[in-house]
């Protein structure tokens, strides 16, 4: 199996750290650094271990707060040339953007700052949330001056950081009352020429609509009108959880035809299979009707959990356009090797298709230990 994901911070990766800090500041307490900072890390997540080598860096660096940011600027490394491609690297800077919190929270100003740097080197979306709860009229302030920055990972902090439902993060609640505030980034950001800021826009605004549904509806309507290619995408990608729950506009926006007459014939192979395997469901769908339809097409995939129970996650398929009485055909590869995000477990596996919202069912296959 590949090692897992909090293998990336390890007693080695700790020692560089340590070296670059010393590096920045001599005087730095490397040995009590590297043991106190390795000390429980095979117990912990990887997030959790960016914290916890958070925590001793913070215990380390000179007693000025001030002084202590400045020492983990002139310990950066060099700013991610891209927005991908950098593999578990990225995380390499995750402490320091931690050790923001834990040093800077009550001084906005120059953590905002530390943060602007560090986040061209590994994404401070965690990092931001205490100010935003701390300091909220000062961060968005910074927020609204960063829309125009011209880097792209800064632009991409303003959405990512003020995500109400941000995953393996506390919500923001007072954005999940009232999510205006946001909008007004989003706002600002739906046309970036960066395809990875448009994306973190596309999953704040899927946020706000588990809160707020007509407000997203209402926001992706206006977006829609004289779109371009890439905010359509954006679009539609914002409206996927709206989609995947049926409802109606959000069909039709993401360019669903409700009332489309469309067969679906699921196959799905092999019916049984062993943990570690993978299941091949092969869709074709034909247009009965004699005028082209849109669908939006997605697989619901029941997995069996640890206690029999059963959990559904939905793979988005396609947006397929069919001509009258045509038919196409779609696949999807379910891998069932074990992951540190996702654990298999025995059992029948139940499968829905979502055309256009609803349910049908698509079969089952039996996963054996």
């Amino acid at each position: 199996m590949p090692e897992p994901l909090k293998s990336f911070f390890d007693a080695a990766r700790v020692r560089r750290i340590a070296d670059e800090l010393q590096a920045a500041w001599p005087p730095f307490p490397r040995a009590s650094f590297v043991a106190e900072a390795s000390a429980g890390l095979e117990g912990l997540e990887l997030l959790d271990r960016g914290r916890h080598i958070a925590r001793a860096m913070a215990k380390a660096l000179p007693r000025e707060d001030e002084r202590a940011l400045e020492v983990l600027l002139r310990a950066l490394g060099p700013p991610l040339a891209s927005a991908t491609g950098h593999g578990m690297e990225a995380f390499h800077h995750h402490p320091h953007a931690e050790a923001v919190v834990l040093r800077g929270l009550e001084h906005p100003d120059l953590a905002l700052a530390a943060m602007r740097e560090i986040t061209k080197r590994t994404s401070c979306e965690f990092a931001i949330r205490p100010f935003l709860e701390r300091h909220p009229a000062t961060t968005m302030e910074t927020l609204r001056a960063w829309v125009d920055d011209p880097n792209e990972h800064v632009r991409r902090l303003v959405s990512e950081g003020t995500r109400p439902r941000l995953p393996w993060a506390p919500r923001l609640r007072g954005f999940q009352e009232d999510p205006r505030p946001v909008l007004a980034l989003l706002e600002r950001l739906k046309d970036d020429p960066s395809e990875y800021v448009r994306r973190s826009v596309a999953n704040n605004l899927n946020d706000i609509a588990k809160d707020h549904p007509d407000v997203a509806l209402a926001t992706c309507a206006r977006w829609l009108e004289g779109a371009s290619r890439e905010r359509t995408r954006l679009v539609r990608h914002a409206l996927r959880s709206l989609v995947k729950a049926g409802h109606p506009e959000a069909i039709r926006l993401a360019g669903g035809d409700a009332d489309a007459d469309v067969r679906a014939k699921v196959e799905v192979e092999p019916k049984r299979v062993r943990i570690g395997g993978k299941v091949r469901v092969r869709v074709t769908l034909t247009n009965r009707s004699s005028a082209p339809a849109r669908v939006v097409l997605a697989l619901r995939v029941h997995f069996v959990k640890a206690r029999g129970k059963t959990s559904p996650k939905t793979f988005k398929l396609a947006d397929a356009r069919l001509e009258p009485r045509a038919t196409t055909t779609l696949s999807k590869t379910l891998s069932l090797a074990q992951h540190s995000t996702r654990t298999h477990y025995a059992g029948v596996h139940r499968l829905e298709l979502l055309v256009n919202g609803a349910p049908r069912r698509a079969g089952e296959f039996v996963l054996e230990e």
